[in-house]
């Protein structure tokens, strides 16, 4: 039999060792000789912060793959090869992951991914697309390992200090924003803001944080989210301004656009956040989300050239990621905006 070649999709996940075994294993079965192609796609460009601490965890992962391949396969013809997909790129969800996969497969001559049950590109959010439905697409033909997967409760849960550090986290949050809205000094508002705040936090805490709180850095991303607040308020005043400009001009200048914004934040907390600043502000809309492309509906052209500018955008990476995550290019500059059409007037 001719060798065979196999490309392995890795990520850091719970079953991605029993991946790689089921990959070998099953290739030596159907071929004499075997050809493992380990990956690992990036989801940050690599001169960003959080991109080269993505890198550094890749290449640590690639090589513990490759030894275990090597274990697994003890004796028995095989080679492997280890590669770092989306440096050259910036990887947004399933779509653009599937692409550089079915890329990687045609110049090597890969004709079967194995794919990780697990498998989420990115260590702080699950994909909201299916990467099968997306290979599938492509025409890439993939086997899912069969693998044994750990009850979800336990993946999601954690345990009794975790739970509590979430809790207490969504809580705080919730019942800060829930005041910002209301009146802080309104007994009603105290009594209801924090009966909302603790349904909230029960039941959304174990999927809004998919990463264990770091109690270091969470006190700091709160002292930075009450800079952000201020700096909010006074976009939604200026926004609150523009608009009333144009609603009290008998011309009425408005162009209703949907646009097309990719965003250069990642996991399902900060990608909510800056959802629901563009949200907040008048004159913009976020009407659907896939993983980081947002769609958003702009009312006047200054609502859009304020999306574009990316002030918003840059905040939001201040809070979660400190300053020198903020100084990165506008999403007109980086050619992540694209106006998809106006609406008829």
């Amino acid at each position: 039999m001719a060798a065979e070649r196999v490309l392995v999709p890795l990520s850091d996940t719970v079953t991605v060792r029993q991946t790689v075994g089921y990959a070998v294993q099953s290739g030596l079965e159907r071929a004499d000789e075997l050809e493992v192609h380990l990956v690992v796609a990036l989801p940050h460009e690599a001169d960003l912060i959080e991109g080269q601490q993505e890198t550094e965890a890749a290449k640590e992962l690639l090589s513990k793959a490759a030894n275990w391949v090597r274990e697994d396969a003890g004796s028995g013809p095989i080679t492997v090869e280890t590669t770092l997909l989306g440096t050259d790129e910036y990887l947004f969800g399933p779509r653009d992951f599937a692409s550089a996969f079915d890329d990687y497969a045609r110049e090597h001559d890969i004709e079967l991914v194995v794919l990780d049950p697990e498998y989420q590109p990115g260590a702080t959010a699950q994909m909201l697309q299916s990467i099968e439905r997306e290979l599938d697409a492509v025409g890439l033909a993939y086997d899912e390992a069969p693998v044994e997967r750990p009850a979800r409760h336990e993946r999601l849960v954690g345990d009794g200090t975790e739970r509590f550090d979430r809790l207490f986290a969504l809580f705080w949050i919730s019942y800060g924003f829930y005041l910002i809205l209301g009146d802080p000094t309104y007994w009603f508002d105290l009594v209801t803001g924090a009966a909302v705040a603790g349904i909230v936090s029960v039941s959304l805490a174990h999927i809004t944080f998919t990463f264990p709180l770091d109690r270091i850095q969470s006190p700091i991303r709160t002292l930075r989210f009450g800079l952000y607040v201020p700096y909010l308020i006074w976009e939604i005043v200026k926004a609150n301004l523009a608009i009333s400009i144009v609603i009290l001009r008998p011309s009425l200048p408005i162009d209703p656009t949907m646009t097309r914004l990719n965003a250069r934040v990642r996991g399902g907390l900060p990608l909510l956040a800056l959802a629901n600043s563009i949200t907040l502000t008048p004159g913009t809309l976020v009407v659907r989300g896939d993983d980081q492309r947002l769609i958003v509906h702009t009312l006047i052209p200054s609502a859009r050239e304020d999306l574009f500018d990316g002030s918003l955008e840059r905040a939001v990476r201040f809070v979660f990621h400190g300053r020198e995550a903020a100084a990165i290019a506008s999403p007109r500059e980086r050619g992540d905006t694209e106006i998809l059409g106006g609406d008829e007037q």
